[in-house]
């Protein structure tokens, strides 16, 4: 364990010399301290009981006639299209947008993810070896499944819109369609954990696939649905959208830091009464955003926080991919989480919905947070927080303030405490709702996974079903 502890750091010094000298290695030494890099890091591999736990900052190009394809040690070439001829920087089987190449995928513990800033347009000129005759629990009145309705790739056919279960008629009749049953299930309505279950026992012996428009699938996500989807005979495929909402989310969390950092409810007081009084505000710059999930939302944050010169402690349950992320300062394991909220002036909540993050964010945490000067910022899911500690908190001044888009109960009910607080900022669950945001995930369903289906390749965005995300 030691020895590779010690390797991973030399990787990294080197890498630091590749990045800063890299006129050097156009040199004979060069050339030989690259290639004892490769070696270094080929040991590491064997070293690593989890081949893409390694981190291995380097990269080798293999050009075939079509197209040239990113290779790192330890993973296998992503499906689809890449970019030719671009060099890219993995940490932690995560692929960045460095010197203009945009990836295809990004890695994270072994699973393939897309990203709607960074991902380039898959490439889908292989042979189609399957069909998708999908089932869509949607509303059939839904304007951004349009490209659901109309535009789907030769090799699949919408059978069925619905919402309940009534919307699709005689369950018979949709097993014996003439081309074979239902083998996808495309997933929009927030009210389908039952039907969803239904379907599933409907269609548990075709189904192989099922895909949520969302990235959370705490609205699905039942015993039921793990019972039919991961048992002995049947493991169905769930993915979602991941990476379609990081990026108005991370501009959410700087508004808000912004928000309290500058004092926006005085300044907003001042001019409504006319008052030029002035008064101090704080520097964004050398404070420190904790977050508690590091998914593509956190890291997106992470992004434009390290832009405001801000410190970067992540939390997850696997630190390892983030030891030499650009972004992050440390990471934590997710029994750092006291440790996180001490250091922290401000702390993004970016987890999912699960068992174990369900009231993470309780009067015991709160209770290590920089007194009167912490804000608090969630844009998971409103039972990740206990609400009602928080409010004490706020209450009671543990805490300077928080900011939520996503609440308990939604809508939050009129005689919620929060509505009266000064210190909180409210939005309605819809920091990420652009006009577009709803199309560009149906798109990416029917752009990017399920060509990627019909050809057998891998499928974007897994979700662990056993994690809940």
């Amino acid at each position: 364990v030691l020895f590779t502890y010690f390797l991973q750091h030399i990787l990294k010094v080197i890498y630091i010399l590749k990045k800063h000298y890299y006129h050097c290695f156009m040199r004979v030494p060069g050339v030989a301290f690259y290639s004892s890099a490769i070696l270094l890091s080929l040991i590491l591999l064997l070293l690593e009981k989890e081949s893409n736990a390694f981190v291995f900052p380097f990269l080798i190009t293999t050009t075939s006639r079509r197209t040239s394809k990113i290779w790192t040690f330890g993973q296998t070439p992503a499906t689809g299209g890449i970019n030719n001829k671009k060099k890219v920087y993995c940490y932690s089987s995560t692929r960045l947008k460095m010197g203009g190449y945009n990836s295809n995928v990004a890695m994270s513990g072994g699973r393939n993810f897309w990203n709607r800033e960074t991902s380039a347009a898959g490439d889908f000129s292989g042979p189609i070896i399957q069909e998708a005759r999908i089932l869509a629990l949607s509303d059939p009145d839904d304007k951004n499944i349009e490209s659901l309705l109309h535009n789907l790739p030769k090799g699949s056919r919408l059978v069925a819109v619905g919402s309940t279960m009534a919307d699709f008629g005689d369950l018979e009749e949709l097993r014996n369609q003439p081309d074979g049953p239902p083998n996808v299930i495309f997933v929009s309505h927030p009210k389908a954990r039952q039907p969803l279950v239904q379907l599933l026992e409907a269609f548990s012996t075709t189904v192989v696939w099922i895909h949520t428009r969302s990235a959370g699938i705490d609205f699905i996500a039942s015993p039921e649905l793990l019972l039919h989807t991961d048992n002995d005979n049947n493991n169905i495929a769930l993915t979602n959208a991941k990476g379609m909402y990081s990026s108005t989310l991370a501009e959410y969390t700087m508004m808000a830091i912004s928000y309290f950092a500058k004092d926006l409810p005085r300044l907003l007081k001042q001019k409504q009464s006319k008052d030029w009084s002035k008064y101090s505000i704080e520097e964004i710059r050398g404070q420190t955003l904790g977050i508690v999930g590091y998914g593509d939302i956190g890291r997106a944050a992470a992004k434009l926080a390290k832009a405001y010169g801000m410190k970067v402690i992540a939390l997850r349950r696997k630190p390892k991919f983030s030891q030499m992320d650009p972004y992050c300062d440390v990471a934590l394991g997710e029994e750092s989480l006291n440790q996180l909220m001490a250091q922290s002036d401000f702390v993004l909540v970016a987890a999912p919905l699960t068992d174990q993050t369900r009231g993470m964010i309780n009067a015991e945490a709160l209770s290590n947070v920089k007194h009167q000067k912490t804000v608090l910022i969630n844009v998971g899911r409103g039972p990740i927080i206990n609400e009602k500690d928080m409010i004490d908190a706020l209450e009671n001044g543990i805490l300077k303030g928080a900011a939520l888009d996503v609440t308990t109960i939604e809508p939050l009910p009129q005689n919620s405490r929060l509505w009266d607080l000064d210190n909180v900022l409210l939005s309605p669950h819809n920091m990420d709702m652009t006009e577009t945001f709803m199309k560009e995930s149906t798109d990416f369903f029917v752009h990017e996974n399920l060509p990627r289906f019909l050809r057998g390749n891998d499928l974007l965005n897994p979700v662990d079903k056993a994690a809940g995300y």
